[in-house]
């Protein structure tokens, strides 16, 4: 059995109510609930959420949420593997018959049963303890700068100032959409960036953090001029 977790906390600060927020004709989670859906790799879906509104349109949208998170989970300190292994002890003893948890956040729109299920093989055929999609940096983050306090400009890594471009090493972020994982890593608090992981590449269009309003307007643009083009 295979159990996808989507983490919906009502206490949003930077977009308020970011998680149930209409993107593109839908509220932003029902994405993540319908990808899980289309990609037929899980025998449940279950929402995380503290808050009775999301609870409600997640189950509008064919998930369950069978229980409230509680509090202590719901602040601006619970880190995702908090609520996912919270969410598998809460299932137990059905999840003793659970070998796959994947982690969908609720704020992914880009999220496709395409990747989703690329994720499951990944992880099925490398035996790590997690896959995740990963994307390429647009810039050399050797060639970073930061302001100082008095306003002025320093190189986080001044040994490269005069390295060419193409001879730095090409970095990778986190996509920040789902995690596939065994269900003991979960358990046992095996950090997700670590070596026991594997990445799934994916190109950096399908890939964009929405932490802003700014980031907003550009998600909606980017998946709009996508959907035009055939979709995601």
């Amino acid at each position: 059995m295979n159990v996808a977790i989507i983490p919906a906390r009502g206490g949003s600060k930077r977009i308020p109510r970011k998680n149930i927020r209409e993107f593109h004709g839908k509220p932003m989670i029902a994405w993540s609930i319908e990808a899980a859906k289309r990609s037929e790799c899980f025998d449940k879906i279950i929402v995380s959420t503290d808050d009775a509104e999301i609870a409600h349109i997640a189950r509008q949208y064919g998930a369950e949420v069978p229980f409230t998170r509680p509090d202590y989970l719901a602040d601006d300190f619970s880190t995702t593997s908090d609520v996912v292994k919270h969410a598998i002890q809460y299932l137990q003893p059905v999840s003793e018959e659970c070998m796959y948890v994947c982690c969908i956040y609720a704020t992914a729109p880009f999220v496709t049963a395409e990747s989703i299920n690329e994720g499951l093989n990944r992880i099925v055929e490398n035996e790590c303890d997690y896959v995740f999609p990963v994307t390429t940096f647009a810039y050399p983050i050797q060639r970073a700068i930061k302001i100082t306090p008095d306003n002025r400009i320093e190189m986080f890594c001044p040994e490269h100032l005069k390295t060419r471009s193409q001879d730095l090493e090409e970095a990778w972020h986190d996509a920040g959409q789902f995690y596939w994982g065994r269900i003991d890593a979960w358990l046992q608090e095996v950090p997700l960036f670590g070596t026991s992981s594997c990445p799934l590449i994916l190109p950096r269009h399908y890939v964009q953090d929405i932490d802003t309003e700014e980031d907003w307007i550009r998600a909606e643009s980017i998946f709009s001029m996508m959907m035009r083009n055939g979709g995601i």
